[in-house]
């Protein structure tokens, strides 16, 4: 088993069956992991029936409420772990990431990157059908990161990223705190302190047609307060040694890694 796309859902009735069919219909050897957080509509039902169409590709997990997009991810990465899978990937299910781009990130991971993001702005990258206050509230998040955590990624709330499964392995992933907007931003800034390889590779994100957007207040201010936290902790408070998972990396690969970085 070599490929997992994790995808979160919260009432993604809409959604959930043409995303997967999107995923697995490609051909290209990806399995699915749906974690759904007990969505009112149905939206795990229409997964399970979907299980005799793809058997040994897909799979679901229900929690028993809404805890988060963080915890969601976190859940399903251990998930993978357990399972044996060596590159897992994070994907929203409302198509705002192109199931087309899963392969690039792979190939991107393949051929060097420890982390490939799925990113709207590098050269090639863009975005679609957003309102002008999302555009400048996304571009100002992440010029915003940049500037607080000096992390090199232009799209660090990016939410479209495939990950090797030694990145998850030698995260403590019991010390992501964040379990909303700046979520995505902990776990790439995490990566890029233990040392490993962040390649962006640039996509179309295109927001959704069905169903309604999960941001609220509470997540974009999660997201600002989150970055001076990450800063705050990276300078005082040895952030590398609390985010590296020691019963995975022995002591002298840590020794090594927080001497590199």
């Amino acid at each position: 088993m070599e490929k997992l796309v994790i995808i979160p859902t919260y009432n993604e009735k809409e959604n959930v069956r043409k995303i997967i069919g999107a995923v697995l219909d490609q051909g290209l050897d990806f399995h699915v992991l749906i974690i759904d957080d007990n969505s009112p509509d149905g939206t795990a039902e229409i997964v399970k029936s979907l299980f005799s169409t793809y058997p040994g590709q897909l799979f679901l997990e229900q929690r028993k409420g809404k805890q988060g997009l963080g915890t969601a991810y976190i859940y399903g990465f251990r998930w993978a772990i357990d399972k044996g899978y060596r590159f897992i990937f994070e994907m929203d299910a409302d198509f705002s990431h192109n199931p087309k781009d899963l392969e690039r990130l792979y190939a991107a991971c393949k051929n060097g990157a420890d982390v490939a993001v799925g990113s709207r702005y590098v050269r090639g990258g863009a975005v679609e059908n957003w309102p002008a206050n999302r555009i400048f509230l996304s571009k100002g998040a992440s010029v915003y990161t940049r500037m607080i955590t000096w992390m090199p990624v232009k799209d660090p709330t990016a939410g479209f990223v495939c990950y090797k499964r030694e990145v998850l392995e030698t995260i403590n992933l019991d010390a992501i705190s964040f379990v909303g907007y700046a979520f995505q931003i902990e776990m790439k800034f995490a990566a890029w302190k233990l040392g490993f390889k962040i390649a962006e590779v640039p996509i179309t994100f295109i927001d959704r047609e069905l169903g309604a957007s999960k941001m609220n207040k509470g997540i974009v201010k999660e997201g600002i307060l989150g970055v001076l936290e990450l800063r705050w902790q990276s300078l005082f408070k040895n952030y590398r040694k609390r985010v590296m998972n020691v019963d995975y990396v022995n002591f002298r690969q840590a020794e090594m890694m927080l001497e590199n970085k």
